[in-house]
């Protein structure tokens, strides 16, 4: 059974297509600046080349258009017609608290997602530009909705309610709901499967580290805590985030700049992170990597920072769970990191009977424990796959 996974962004489409029986990836590919002029596609059958082109896009519907005619390309393409797509997985941002486990898209569903675009304006709208434009040129196929949030729901009260008036979670459902769920639960169970233990019994920190970036708990196979919030800003110092900050800055800098509450929440999402606090030198940590060891003053702070909260974190999660038997690595950061993963350890998680094996900590796109055999906590790097972890959940609901 073939299963086509659709990630839309506000302007990108990231596909692919996995054989869900034997999770085998068939092809993927990328559509850029949707919308945009210079909008491209980029394709690449497995076992092929990669092929881009600069084609027209003026809206997703044309994308996933786009998308279809690659996969059933009479040379290029990897299935002889769409019939040959047994269903569609899409990657939704934010299911609020209706969601707690992808479920088969239908109106109610549709409904219910667009009741959330208010938690998420600049990706909910996106995602579901992205179901109706397959629903429209696919119409008899399958769809579901994977839930970036939907791990995060076993979470207790305590983990995520905010110190506010209650009434504000009784009309507006103002709570910590986190991201990457799908990232999260992947890994978490990846990592005991690599140990070859028990998921059931073990306490996993993972820190999904890339652009954007969060931390969660996970006990006993289940999530307790997580450190986005109400929406994606809150939790680790991230590529143009602040994350935490005293709530008071907003005002305090309103009034200093003269900037409206619309300017100041700009500059929280895309002008701060490791991008504000380098002095814009980059958002992108290989740069900021590339500068700290030049030894630039600016490179410096913004690397330590971000790795002194991933840190803290882990300590407070480890705290939450009351110890911690795993904790993981993962995203395009936490995969491909080894200074921040030993700024991480070495500085600040000893009393975790952590030593890190230098040589397993270079070592790159391997599930693997970088951790010597004496260490009473293991640490590990697990590349994470939420497209398979999607194609997983959407097969369950389909075969």
């Amino acid at each position: 059974m073939n299963i086509l996974v659709i990630n839309c962004g506000s302007s990108s489409l990231k596909f692919q297509l996995i054989n869900a029986e034997n999770e085998k990836l068939i092809a993927k590919g990328l559509c850029e600046r949707i919308g945009i002029e210079g909008s491209m596609i980029s394709y690449t059958p497995d076992g092929g080349e990669k092929e881009s082109r600069e084609v027209p896009m003026e809206n997703h519907t044309d994308a996933i258009r786009l998308v279809l005619e690659a996969l059933t390309n009479e040379k290029t393409g990897v299935v002889k017609s769409l019939s040959e797509i047994s269903a569609v997985g899409h990657r939704i941002v934010h299911g609020g608290e209706k969601f707690a486990q992808a479920t088969i898209i239908d109106e109610e569903v549709l409904a219910a997602i667009t009741e959330c675009n208010d938690l998420a304006p600049l990706h909910n709208p996106a995602n579901l530009i992205g179901i109706n434009a397959c629903k429209e040129l696919m119409p008899e196929t399958p769809m579901v909705a994977v839930f970036d949030t939907a791990f995060h729901q076993t979470m207790p009260d305590k983990a995520y309610m905010y110190g506010l008036p209650y009434e504000y979670y009784e009309k507006y459902k103002v709570r910590r709901y986190g991201f990457h769920g799908t990232s999260h639960a992947y890994v978490s169970k990846k990592a005991a499967e690599v140990l070859g233990k028990n998921y059931e019994d073990l306490k996993i920190i993972v820190c999904h580290l890339g652009n954007g970036a969060s931390v969660s708990a996970v006990k006993n196979g289940q999530c307790v805590d997580t450190s986005m919030g109400l929406t994606p800003l809150e939790g680790l110092i991230m590529g143009t985030r602040s994350g935490d900050i005293d709530p008071a800055i907003i005002e305090f800098i309103a009034h200093k700049e003269n900037k409206s509450i619309d300017e100041i929440m700009t500059v929280l999402n895309k002008k701060s992170g490791v991008l504000g606090l380098s002095d814009n030198l980059s958002s992108d940590f290989r740069d900021i990597e590339a500068g700290y060891i030049k030894g630039d003053e600016k490179a410096v702070l913004a690397m330590e920072t971000f790795a002194y909260r991933v840190a803290k974190y882990i300590g407070s999660y480890t705290a939450a769970m009351n110890g911690v038997d795993v904790i993981c690595f993962t995203a395009g950061v936490g995969e491909n990191g080894p200074l921040v993963r030993r700024i991480i350890c070495d500085n600040y998680l000893g009393y975790l009977g952590i030593t890190l094996d230098e040589e397993l900590n270079n070592k790159r796109g391997l599930d693997i424990a970088i951790t010597t055999p004496d260490s009473k906590t293991t640490v590990m790097v697990i590349p994470t796959n939420e497209e398979l972890a999607i194609a997983r959940e959407t097969y369950a609901l389909v075969h």
